[in-house]
């Protein structure tokens, strides 16, 4: 039986581990052909040949890195059906006036001028080919529920979700779709520290989300595989939490 993304060319940011390692294995397992992106060449390349993907090393921050992550997305496939926006970044969770300049800088090149990137050059390139697309932006809890200590960071997130909504009614005409998933933090993870900060906080955190644990790779994989497919193609300017009730 086929898969749900069979014949779809997928491209997804900071592939090589976490959530975007589990969307490109989610997305191969449907049946898409993914190129990976990541800034750390040997985990992304490791990544891609688990899961038998293409990679690109690529820089999300910079216009030049995505011009080339289209034209060799093009040349191997042909096209590009979606793009998954998963690259990101925040800084250790502490007193806003603590944050520094490049602790800002940071925040919103990665996590918000990516996504400025990404539709700057991926969008023409959809409208030129004429099948539409998806873009899916993993955005976050943060920028729905923000609490102190990351202020920065929830206002990128923030951003991102309020971008997505914008971009998903601007392009509709083009049958270019545009949603965002908001995971809660997921324990494990390279981040999970700069989150909550030291182990014991862990439990703290779980108590507050009614279904009692944090997100994973496979939960927001199977929202993102089902947003970038076409059983989702009536679904634009979506923030989708995935969140096990925490924003409730």
């Amino acid at each position: 039986m086929p898969g749900r993304l069979e014949g779809k060319v997928a491209i997804v940011t900071g592939g090589g581990g976490g959530f975007g390692k589990g969307i490109a294995e989610k997305f191969v397992a449907e049946g898409a052909k993914v190129v990976i992106v990541d800034m750390n060449e040997e985990i992304g390349q490791k990544t891609a040949g688990e899961i038998k993907a293409e990679f690109v090393k690529g820089n999300v921050t910079s216009r030049e890195s995505w011009e080339g992550i289209v034209k060799t997305t093009d040349e191997k496939f042909g096209k590009i059906d979606i793009v998954v926006n998963n690259a990101g970044t925040t800084y250790r969770n502490k007193p806003t006036q603590e944050v520094t300049d490049e602790d800002f800088d940071k925040v919103f090149a990665v996590n918000v001028k990516s996504i400025y990137y990404s539709s700057n050059v991926v969008v023409p390139y959809m409208q030129k080919k004429g099948n539409g697309g998806s873009f899916i932006n993993i955005a976050s809890t943060a920028g729905i529920r923000p609490r102190p200590g990351l202020t920065w960071y929830n206002a990128s997130k923030a951003a991102v979700i309020n971008a997505t909504n914008t971009l998903g009614v601007e392009y509709a005409k083009d049958n270019i779709r545009f949603n965002s998933i908001c995971p809660v933090v997921a324990l494990g993870t390279g981040l999970t520290d700069l989150f909550i900060g030291k182990p014991e906080n862990e439990k703290a955190f779980v108590s507050v989300v009614p279904l009692g644990r944090g997100s994973t790779p496979r939960d927001v994989a199977n929202v993102a595989a089902f947003l970038g497919s076409d059983e989702a193609d009536y679904l634009t300017g979506v923030a989708l939490p995935v969140d096990g009730g925490r924003c409730v």
